[in-house]
């Protein structure tokens, strides 16, 4: 007998960036921690008709109180999860850009999250809770590593 699917399948899409500085003992990130304290990214969702891009810039600046310039795309991930209230399970793609930042602070990041730090990307590997986290900061760091140009353009 042939089971029907309980579920409806629908497609979502988010946007973010991995925030990078350089240090006297190398390249730092900025993680993001939930109330749950899971360790990620910081991403999120378009407004209306905004380009990916424009969503990643607004997010990360939301999310982090960090005022950034937004440099090459790292990658995107993507995964499956369940809204069993909603009766969907979701196919999620985010994308993901590196990051430099202007200007702001961490303590000017918005209430979604309970912490915003910098960590240098080996710790980072450790702490981030999610595999395509990972994905995402060794992307980044082998780009990092091989002199992505910066905002301004120079390698």
């Amino acid at each position: 007998m042939k089971r029907k699917n309980r579920f409806e399948t629908r497609e979502a899409v988010s946007a973010g960036g991995v925030v990078y500085r350089r240090s006297d003992t190398g390249v730092e990130v900025v993680l993001v921690e939930t109330p749950g304290g899971q360790w990620g990214l910081p991403k999120g969702t378009p407004d209306g008709d905004e380009e990916l891009e424009e969503t990643a810039l607004r997010e990360v600046l939301e999310e982090t109180g960090l005022e950034i310039s937004r440099e090459g795309k790292v990658g995107t991930i993507e995964y499956w999860f369940v809204r069993s209230e909603e009766g969907q399970r979701v196919h999620k793609f985010v994308h993901f850009w590196l990051m430099r930042p202007t200007g702001g602070c961490t303590a000017n990041h918005d209430a979604e999250h309970i912490s915003v730090r910098w960590f240098s990307i080996k710790a980072a590997l450790e702490r981030a809770t999610h595999k395509n986290t990972e994905m995402i900061l060794r992307k980044a760091e082998t780009l990092l590593d091989g002199g992505v140009a910066d905002a301004g353009g120079n390698p």
